[in-house]
């Protein structure tokens, strides 16, 4: 691998992120490897569903990056049916995860996620070395993540107490803020900082993310490509796409 990316930035080279003030990451696949358990939890949650509409096609993995990946819950849900040109009932937001609505389907998938990272979650090694060292610069940091569950997952990989700020699901449902890849949630991650986003990195692995880091004026937007490929992380609008966040320390 060639320590130069197809933007011209050098693996250490800090300059993607200096003078910023504030690192935005997003969790799943970034910070903890979860992306492969909400992978799993979706496979499961449509196997499932559709083995009851067998007139329609299966779940194939290209499913997951090309109607879920990174997108709120619900969204994923609806597009996903969409696919399949299957349209169910909304459901209230607490609905059983036993109906088959938006809602019950969507309430399923989370518990089955929960099931799986009730065991614990190992966070990514590079990535707590890249978080420990902008901390030690004095940078602030804040996550931000489509999923409702960031606060149990942080807990769940010992990391809880070192982001003040966490805008997850849950918190864009409440303040009426639109998913990514709408900039919205990191704008307002930026705002509970107490910064201009053009002081914030944002820190992604879905096209999605990517694309909500590019669509606002933030100061950078660094890909990890742990799945999606580095020229469609930067086909997106990433500035700089690395394989580990390690390759950003000096």
């Amino acid at each position: 691998m060639s320590d130069t990316t197809a933007t011209g930035h050098a693996a250490g080279d800090l300059s993607v992120w200096a003078g910023a003030s504030a690192i935005l990451f997003d969790l799943d696949g970034v910070l903890t490897p979860t992306a492969t358990v909400h992978e799993r939890a979706w496979q499961e949650l449509f196997e499932g569903f559709l083995a009851s509409q067998p007139q329609v096609a299966g779940y194939s993995e290209s499913d997951y990056f090309d109607h879920i990946d990174g997108k709120p819950r619900f969204d994923g849900v609806r597009d996903f049916l969409a696919s399949r040109g299957i349209v169910l009932p909304e459901g209230p937001t607490d609905d059983d995860p036993a109906n088959t609505t938006v809602q019950g389907l969507g309430n399923r998938k989370n518990r089955i996620f929960n099931d799986i990272v009730s065991t614990g979650v190992e966070p990514f090694e590079g990535s707590v070395r890249f978080l420990e060292a902008v901390m030690q610069r004095g940078l602030k940091v804040a996550v931000v993540s489509s999923s409702r569950n960031a606060p149990a997952v942080l807990a769940a990989a010992g990391l809880a107490d070192r982001f003040p700020v966490v805008v997850d699901g849950v918190v864009a449902a409440s303040e009426g803020l639109p998913g990514k890849p709408s900039p919205a949630t990191y704008e307002y991650a930026a705002r509970l900082l107490d910064l201009p986003s053009e002081e914030c990195v944002v820190v992604e692995d879905a096209v999605s993310g990517v694309q909500a880091g590019e669509a606002g004026s933030f100061h950078s937007v660094i890909g990890v490509d742990r799945g999606a490929g580095r020229q469609t992380l930067l086909d997106a609008g990433a500035t700089l796409v690395v394989n580990d966040l390690k390759e950003l320390l000096p």
